[in-house]
């Protein structure tokens, strides 16, 4: 997955475009490198799933 295209992602999240999105575990560090780089990092959270697949949410109040 390419930078552009997290970017996207997580701007879709962020705007409520789409409601979460399906990482693979093959994509988790490039996804999550991208992710840790952003101001509103805390508004996004992360439910891991068996195998190591993750899926991102978009929360309205940042986690603390």
């Amino acid at each position: 997955m390419k930078e552009e295209q997290i970017h996207e992602v997580l701007n879709q999240l962020k705007q409520g475009i789409i409601l979460e999105y399906y990482v693979s575990i093959e994509d988790f560090l490039p996804f999550r490198s991208v992710l840790v780089k952003r101001e509103d990092f805390k508004h996004f959270r992360g439910i891991a799933q068996r195998g190591g697949d993750v899926f991102y949410q978009y929360l309205e109040l940042p986690r603390s």
